[in-house]
């Protein structure tokens, strides 16, 4: 495999959930009073939760990043780390959006200038840069219920991982792996009821490393441009056709809302439990197609993406749907 790595880099995913599993116990333990994440005009929990979450899984891939990290990735750790570090502010005393986000051009800037140190022609290095910084927001717009962000990550990074295996590069296998792995060890405490969330710190770098690694995988020859795209999609569109919206409805897309699909399937009677499993089975779908995608010939490829956007397409109609049948009900039922 290109990039062959000692042995023992094959215990990197075990520790970084053990470490993953631990660090959020210990937080649940002794901070689950503070830095408390208060229901507000985007939140569908009812009571306030500890949004320290993210620092255990800050945890978990720290520690496995010197096992499977190649040396000319450190910008990328750099831009991470930055973000857990300022994101950490903004859950404990709040920033300025513009704060947050020179931070967050600031790490898609480290990474960027890595990949450029590692070959990147400077034109894309103009073209991804805003992709990137729309992938820390994203994630962060998306962390909105229990076991949503944290499955997105389990799924995309461990379809990441495969990808990796099948394009034969195992630091990009490992580091993917690692990372799916300190997800799943939070999930066990974020699954509904949740007990504690991601915050900012957590969020906002799942999305940077999406971003990251999907850039690597595809500068290194990996995997073609749109296969990260494929796997990370159900956040990637929910999101984005939703800031559309907004932004066609004239809304001030900075505040708050729950007006994001998954939010309105809730806000419509869905449970958590069945919006999550619902949103994992999207998930797989996709990374299932973004395989198939990566191994298929151009002529297939096309017809993915076709099915891609027509899926996407027919379960917006579905959304609408469930969200006419209740309002249906409701007028059957007036309180």
């Amino acid at each position: 495999m290109t990039g062959s790595l000692p042995a023992y880099a094959f215990g990197a995913p075990v520790v970084s959930f053990a470490v993953a599993w631990v660090t959020v116990s210990v937080l649940l333990r002794t901070f689950a009073g503070r830095m408390l994440d208060h229901p507000n005009e985007r939140s569908l929990h009812q009571q306030p939760v500890s949004r320290t979450g993210g620092i255990g899984v800050a945890a978990g891939i720290a520690v496995s990043v010197p096992l499977v990290s190649p040396i000319d990735w450190w910008p990328l750790w750099l831009g991470a780390a930055l973000l857990v570090g300022v994101s950490f502010i903004e859950d404990l005393a709040g920033l300025s959006i513009l704060g947050r986000l020179a931070a967050h051009f600031l790490a898609a800037g480290a990474l960027v200038a890595g990949l450029l140190a590692q070959g990147l022609e400077w034109g894309w290095a103009a073209v991804v840069i805003l992709p990137v910084v729309w992938m820390i927001n994203l994630y962060n717009f998306m962390d909105g219920m229990d076991g949503l962000a944290g499955g997105m990550a389990v799924f995309g990074f461990g379809f990441l991982a495969m990808l990796s295996w099948v394009g034969h590069h195992q630091p990009l296998m490992f580091a993917s792996a690692s990372i799916a792995a300190a997800a799943a060890a939070f999930l066990l405490f974020n699954f509904h009821p949740a007990r504690i969330f991601l915050g900012d710190a957590g969020s906002t770098t799942l999305g940077f490393l999406a971003a990251g690694l999907g850039l690597t995988g595809w500068h290194y020859g990996v995997w073609s441009f749109w296969v990260p795209l494929l796997v990370f999609s159900p956040f990637i569109v929910d999101a984005s056709v939703t800031l559309a919206r907004r932004l066609m409805r004239g809304e001030k897309f900075w505040q708050a809302h729950r007006s994001h699909y998954y939010q309105r399937l809730v806000l419509s009677g869905w449970s958590h439990r069945r919006t999550a499993l619902a949103e994992y089975g999207v998930m797989v779908c996709c990374g299932c197609g973004a395989l198939v995608f990566q191994l298929a010939s151009d002529t297939v490829r096309y017809a993915i993406v076709g099915a891609w956007a027509a899926g996407f397409f027919v379960l917006g109609l579905a959304v609408v749907m469930v969200e006419q049948k209740a309002a249906g009900r409701a007028s059957m039922n007036p309180s």
